[in-house]
C-alpha cells in the first residue's frame, strides 16, 4: 500500500507538470513548489523554534485564522510557517502577517517529507479541517512531533472508513488529538478506534464573530447605498447570476440597490455581467469621479472586500449551491444579522441545514422561487428582521471552538520564548 501511494504521488507530479502550461492555476502550483525549499531555508535556521500551520486552501485558512492569531500572540518568539496546497490559498495569503514564511506544501513524497521537516522542525503542527498527507505526517510522528487536526469534519464515504483507506486511516493516528465540528465525525472516528477526539465545533464561528470588532466601514459603499435597501450577492457563479440578473431586470423595485461580488473576476465574465444588466450599473474599477448614488447596481471586480460589504447587506444571496461548485461561506453575512438566500445543493454543508431549520435562510432552485424569496424579504420588514436575528443567534450559540483548542495546546507547556 505504501508503494502504491508513493507511485501515485510521483504520477501526480508528472501529470501536474504536463497540464501546467495549459492551466494557469495548476501552473502557479507547479512553479510555486519549486520555490518552497528556497523560501524555507532563507527564512529559518536550525536554532529557530517554529510552529507550522497547514491549510488546503483559502477557506481552511480563514477557518484556522483565529487559532493562528492566538498562537502568534502566545508564541511571539517562535517563527511561524504557513503552508498551502492550493494556489487559491497561497496566492491570496502569501503575505499573511500571521506567518514568517508562507509556502506551497511540497508533494507528499518521502524525500520531500524528510527535507521539509528537517528545515521546519515544528514544535506544534496544526492541520485544518481534512487534508491528510501520510508521508509528511508519519515522518513528523516518528520524530516525536506534536500534531493537531482542528475543525475536522468526516463523512462515511471518505477513504478513512473504507477497506481501501489503510494509508490515510493510519495517517489519522499520527495526530495527538482531533477537534471535530460535530458528533457524527467523532462517532466515525470511534468506529476505527481513534478516540482522542473533542467535539469543539467549527472555528469559523469564532472567525466571523471577530469581524464584528473590525472596522467594516467602506465609504464608497455608503455613497452607493445611501438609505436604500441593499441586496448583496456574494461569490456568485454564472448559474446564480442568470437568475439574479433576470430578477434585477424584470422584477426588482426601482429603489433597491444591488451589489454583485462574482467568484470569478475575469474581465470577460465581468463584462458579460455588466452588459446583461439593463439598470444603471457601475464596476468597482470605474467608481472614481462618479456619483455612485445614481447607480442601481455595483459590481465588485476586485477581491478582499466581500466580508466588509456584507455588513451593508439588508439581504444576502450566497452563491455556489445552484451548481456543482459548492456553497460559499454563509456565516460571513449571518454574523451581521442578515437574512440569506442560497441554492438547493448544500448537502455537504451542515451549517446550511441548521440555518434553514432555524429560519435564517431560504433555499431556492429556480427563478420563481428566487423571485418569491426576494419579494418576501424586501416587502416584509418583520420577516427580514426575524430571519436576520435567527442567523445572529445561531452564530453566537456556536462560538467557543478556539477556546477549547487553545486550552489543549497550552497543556503541552511549550515555553513561549527562547
Amino acid at each position: 500500500m505504501n508503494l502504491l501511494y508513493s507511485i501515485s504521488i510521483y504520477l501526480l507530479s508528472f501529470v501536474l507538470k504536463c497540464i501546467a502550461p495549459f492551466n494557469k492555476k495548476i501552473e502557479q502550483g507547479v512553479v510555486g513548489r519549486r520555490q518552497t525549499f528556497r523560501l524555507l531555508e532563507s527564512a529559518l535556521s536550525s536554532r529557530d523554534k517554529t510552529l507550522w500551520f497547514h491549510c488546503a486552501s483559502l477557506g481552511e485558512y480563514e477557518q484556522g485564522l483565529p487559532v493562528f492569531k492566538a498562537l502568534r500572540n502566545d508564541f511571539p518568539d517562535h517563527k511561524i510557517v504557513l503552508s498551502f496546497f492550493s494556489p487559491s490559498g497561497y496566492e491570496i495569503r502569501k503575505n499573511s502577517p500571521i506567518a514568517d514564511v508562507v509556502v506551497y506544501l511540497p508533494l507528499d513524497t518521502k524525500s520531500n517529507a524528510k527535507r521539509f521537516l528537517d528545515v521546519v522542525h515544528p514544535e506544534i503542527t496544526i492541520f485544518v479541517k481534512y487534508e491528510i498527507w501520510p508521508n509528511i505526517l508519519n515522518t513528523l510522528k516518528t520524530r516525536g512531533g506534536k500534531a493537531l487536526l482542528i475543525s475536522a469534519i468526516f463523512r462515511e464515504n471518505q477513504s478513512f472508513f473504507k477497506w481501501y483507506g489503510t494509508q490515510t486511516k493510519a495517517a489519522l493516528f499520527t495526530f495527538d488529538h482531533i477537534f471535530t465540528q460535530n458528533k457524527t465525525s467523532k462517532q466515525l472516528l470511534k468506529r476505527i478506534n481513534y478516540t482522542s477526539v473533542t467535539v469543539s465545533g467549527d472555528t469559523r464561528f469564532d472567525r466571523v464573530t471577530d469581524q464584528l470588532s473590525q472596522n467594516n466601514q467602506l465609504d464608497f459603499i455608503e455613497e452607493f447605498k445611501q438609505n436604500e435597501l441593499c441586496v448583496v450577492i456574494g461569490s456568485s457563479w454564472p448559474e446564480d447570476e442568470a437568475l439574479l440578473i433576470n430578477y434585477i431586470n424584470t422584477e426588482a423595485p426601482k429603489d433597491i440597490k444591488f451589489i454583485i461580488a462574482p467568484h470569478t473576476i475575469k474581465e470577460s465574465q465581468i463584462v458579460t455581467i455588466k452588459r446583461q444588466i439593463n439598470k444603471p450599473t457601475i464596476l468597482f474599477s470605474e467608481k472614481e469621479n462618479q456619483v455612485l448614488s445614481t447607480f442601481s447596481v455595483l459590481v465588485l471586480d476586485t477581491i478582499g472586500l466581500l466580508t466588509k460589504v456584507y455588513s451593508y447587506a439588508d439581504i444576502a444571496y450566497v452563491g455556489g449551491a445552484l451548481g456543482t461548485t459548492g456553497l460559499h461561506n454563509i456565516l460571513e453575512p449571518a454574523v451581521f444579522g442578515t437574512p440569506i438566500i442560497i441554492g438547493n445543493r448544500f448537502d455537504s454543508f451542515p451549517e446550511a441545514h441548521q440555518m434553514l431549520s432555524h429560519k435564517g435562510l431560504i433555499s431556492i432552485s429556480n427563478q420563481q422561487e428566487l423571485n418569491k424569496a426576494l419579494h418576501l424579504f424586501i416587502n416584509d420588514r418583520a420577516v427580514r428582521a426575524s430571519y436576520g436575528q435567527n442567523n445572529l443567534n445561531f452564530i453566537k450559540n456556536n462560538r467557543g471552538a478556539v477556546v477549547q483548542i487553545l486550552a489543549y495546546i497550552r497543556k503541552y507547556n511549550i515555553p513561549s520564548t527562547h
